[in-house]
């Protein structure tokens, strides 16, 4: 276990035997896929966006004209200066950005994920530790060039990858703002880092920015997603997404140091008086990828924001529960990816609501 990723188990799943944080048997972190990689980049979908207010018979066609990004499809106008579910406006709002040395290992490597936290979430979680941005909507409005330039510094810093967290109501200006970069020749993987609840039309529209998927999978039973989340079709959503990502990234492919160039990521984080749906959904996933999928499984849950003042979300997951959620895995036959050490609360510096607005290293200390 390593300073810098502290709260995960380096080892294979196969060989995790959990006790009090106890590891048995190490053996190699990653197994190298021989896969073919992919180098050449689909057609790049581009948009230039007129002013706010222009007359709708006026305006070039634009996916923010009448937003259908997310499962919600709300259709806000928002180049009229219409807000939708989640509040996006035309400008992305970046909260920070800066090296993540926070992910899992072959996504943080040595030298850190390019990070770019955007503002304004599709979901509502009562436990959202982000939720001074996700929600609240907190970070700073960018032109289209100042993200370009942001994506430039991240790979000019030596980051691994492009890491958009939660990006999905600012895909359109993301493709516009990296696409002069990959046509100039700079280039890195771009990390699609997302709670599952995605559009598959979106995501094949935009399918250049996901050479590698962090996937959530959270809930296995609507009504949990529409308690926890406000999404209560959370559950086919974030399935239909995982196959997506799996169907066209495959299983993750690393070079020869260890780090991620392409494929999928699912992670599983244990909710309290619900792992039963993790294990669902671990369930899920054998039938639907079979366990050479990475996975990465998390007992941080820690109850902040609303949580902490609703019956069933006010705890922390206890260690019998969480014990349920690790067997599974390895009673299912996965074999790759990380398992959490039981631990009482995630580390303060990867808790988002203390997280300071700007440019900054995450996860670092």
């Amino acid at each position: 276990m390593t300073k810098k990723r502290r709260n995960i188990i380096l080892v294979l799943l196969k060989n995790a035997q959990l006790s009090n944080g106890g590891v048995a048997n190490e053996c190699p972190i990653q197994r190298i896929f021989n896969c073919e990689l992919r180098v050449e980049r689909c057609a790049l979908n581009v948009y230039s966006f007129p002013p706010m207010n222009t007359h709708p018979e006026t305006r070039p066609a634009s996916p923010l004209s009448s937003c259908r990004l997310c499962p919600r499809a709300c259709g806000a106008d928002r180049l009229a200066g219409r807000l939708g579910y989640c509040k996006a406006g035309v400008q992305p709002r970046i909260f920070r950005y800066g090296p993540h040395f926070g992910e899992e290992p072959p996504v943080s490597g040595t030298r850190g994920s390019g990070a770019v936290f955007f503002s304004h979430c599709t979901m509502r979680c009562v436990y959202c530790q982000n939720h001074p941005w996700s929600q609240a909507g907190l970070g700073d409005d960018l032109t289209i060039p100042a993200l370009r330039t942001i994506f430039k510094g991240l790979a000019a810093q030596g980051c691994h990858n492009w890491n958009l967290v939660s990006p999905s109501p600012w895909l359109p200006q993301i493709s516009e703002a990296a696409a002069d970069l990959i046509r100039a020749g700079i280039s890195l993987p771009f990390v699609y880092n997302t709670s599952g609840f995605e559009s598959t039309r979106t995501l094949d529209e935009f399918s250049f920015l996901a050479d590698i998927a962090l996937v959530d999978l959270r809930y296995a039973n609507p009504a949990s997603a529409a308690e926890g989340s406000d999404a209560e079709r959370y559950v086919a959503a974030a399935r239909e997404t995982l196959l997506w990502f799996w169907n066209r990234l495959g299983p993750l492919d690393v070079d020869d140091d260890g780090i991620a160039r392409r494929g999928v990521i699912c992670r599983l984080l244990a909710l309290p008086g619900r792992v039963h749906e993790a294990v669902a959904n671990l369930e899920w996933l054998a039938k639907a990828t079979g366990n050479t999928l990475h996975v990465s499984v998390m007992s941080q849950y820690t109850p902040v924001y609303r949580a902490m003042e609703m019956e069933g979300w006010n705890r922390k997951v206890r260690e019998d529960e969480y014990k349920l959620l690790t067997d599974a895995v390895s009673d299912l036959g996965f074999c790759e990816g990380w398992i959490q050490e039981f631990e009482g609360e995630a580390p303060a510096d990867l808790l988002g609501q203390a997280m300071p607005k700007g440019q900054g290293a995450v996860g670092a200390g």
